[in-house]
């Protein structure tokens, strides 16, 4: 759950701190909006405010088996640091990366651990933010206050997953753990795990506990979506091989891997049903001919109405075809003593049973948010390109893409945010916040993402907190990297939309 210990007191804090910007959260969005703001906005003076007793957000707070990357980190990893390694990298490969960017580029001095943010508010008059945190280092109350908030602190609640409430789970005499909740020291070796559950959590589980256990079972109500291939980039490794230097490397990677996902998203919609058989192949590859693909791995939506996960080398697949693992494609109907039974009356007996059912939405950081003294309610407001929202003022948040990886989206908000804060320091102006326009007041307000567009549980479970969007470019989160690539730029900070004081 979010780590809500209550501060000493939030009338007498025993620190007050000013910074031109704060940042929250020093995960991959977090160390990458620091960066960006050093380098482009050098006189700005920042805080970044991290929960966590270090940086990496997911990759820190992740200790499932096997946890890594289902994005490549040629373009995971941020535009102005090149990636050296495997496309998909381990969560220690991740944090070794972070680690060397913080350390490149002096961000350490910046960052401030264990700060626990409860309360976070707007004042027109002074036109600050401050923020109310508890140190958790010493159980003290502090504020920060600065002009700008920058929020980087992911979408989903890192200490506690989504665990449906089955029938009878008390009966159950087994562990039953959640890949979000991962207990230290778990011993699998040897025994029967049940992963419930089928997406990239589990694809990575899967693999990595099957090397130990006697067996693992991957329960899932339907099937998903896979793509499977080496854990390799050509391009990359031959240009290597010719003595290219590393960052011609990274950025010729990078444009092929993007022209290649722009192809496969676009073909999503245009020809899914080639896609499809595309992706089934890949795993019929490996599985063989006999494998009822059609019940186990053949989902009922279009590929990409949820996330399409990377198999590096098979993994999943190649233990299923040697034995090591299996699927079950069913409901559960209950709990029972030694593991679950499914609607159609089998039951699956377990050790240990893994729940990766996904997670909580996480909302502005579950942090309580005033404007001028009034409760924020997130959902009354609408998003200017999944990033600025109607009567917020001095705030960006950072939401990556679904379709492409998200670090690509946290480089244009970071350009965005220094261009808008040059901005306002050219014009003389201290306060910024989006307004739909004359033009805009007769367009339909609609949910934050169209489900037949993206529908993942977590997104349609937390819908009703989120904000909402219009049906023009500007009044949406766009899935579509291609097109922001050029359009972010481009973004006129004079247009109505803008509203300053």
């Amino acid at each position: 759950m979010p780590d809500t210990a209550p501060l000493q007191t939030t009338s007498h804090p025993h620190s007050v701190e000013y910074f031109d910007v704060l940042i929250v959260g020093a995960g991959i969005s977090g160390i990458g909006a620091a960066y960006h703001l050093t380098t482009q906005c050098p006189d700005k003076s920042l805080v970044v405010l991290e929960n966590e007793e270090t940086f990496g957000g997911t990759w820190w707070t992740h200790r499932y088996p096997g946890i890594r990357s289902d994005s490549d980190l040629h373009t995971f990893g941020y535009r102005f640091k090149p990636w050296r390694g495997a496309p998909i990298a381990t969560a220690e490969e991740i944090l070794s990366y972070m680690g060397e960017v913080i350390a490149e580029n002096d961000l350490a001095r910046h960052i401030r651990y264990r700060h626990h943010i409860t309360h976070a508010s707007w004042d027109s008059q002074t036109k600050l933010w401050t923020l109310e945190v508890l140190d958790k280092a010493t159980g003290l109350p502090r504020r920060f206050t600065g002009k700008f908030l920058y929020m980087c602190q992911g979408y989903y609640r890192h200490r506690q997953g989504y665990m449906p409430e089955w029938p009878n789970m008390a009966a159950y005499q087994g562990q039953l753990v959640h890949s979000e909740e991962w207990p230290e020291g778990l011993d699998y070796t040897d025994k029967r795990v049940l992963v419930i559950g089928s997406g990239a959590s589990a694809a990575t589980i899967i693999p990595a506990m099957a090397a130990k256990a006697a067996h693992v079972v991957m329960l899932q109500r339907s099937p998903t979506f896979f793509r499977v291939g080496r854990n390799a980039i050509e391009i990359a490794e031959e240009l290597r091989t010719l003595g290219v230097s590393e960052d011609w490397i990274h950025e010729i990677t990078r444009r092929k891997i993007l022209f290649e996902q722009d192809k496969f998203a676009k073909m999503s919609f245009s020809q899914p049903d080639k896609v499809k058989e595309a992706l089934l192949d890949g795993i019929r590859g490996i599985v063989g001919q006999d494998y009822d693909i059609a019940t186990h791995f053949t989902p009922r939506y279009r590929p990409w109405r949820q996330r399409v996960a990377f198999v590096p080398d098979g993994d999943l697949f190649h233990g299923i075809a040697q034995g090591k693992a299996s699927v079950v494609t069913d409901e559960i109907e209950r709990f029972s003593e030694k593991g679950v039974v499914t609607k159609s009356g089998r039951e699956l007996a377990a050790d240990i049973i893994v729940a990766a059912t996904g997670f909580h939405l996480n909302v502005l950081g579950d942090i309580a948010f005033e404007i001028d003294g009034k409760p924020l309610d997130f959902h009354e407001t609408v998003t200017y390109r999944g990033m600025m929202f109607t009567g917020i003022p001095n705030m960006v948040w950072v939401f990556g893409y679904f379709r492409a990886s998200w670090t690509l989206r946290a480089d244009l908000v970071g350009d965005f945010v220094c261009k808008l804060l040059k901005h306002m320091d050219a014009t003389g102006k201290e306060q910024v916040e989006v307004a739909l326009r004359p033009e805009d007041h007769n367009m339909p307000i609609l949910p934050w993402i169209d489900p037949e567009n993206f529908n993942p549980g977590y997104l349609m479970r937390g819908l009703h907190l989120l904000p909402q969007r219009g049906d023009k470019p500007e009044w949406m989160h766009n899935q579509d990297y291609w097109a922001e690539k050029d359009e972010f730029p481009k973004i006129d900070l004079n247009d109505a939309a803008f509203v300053y004081r």
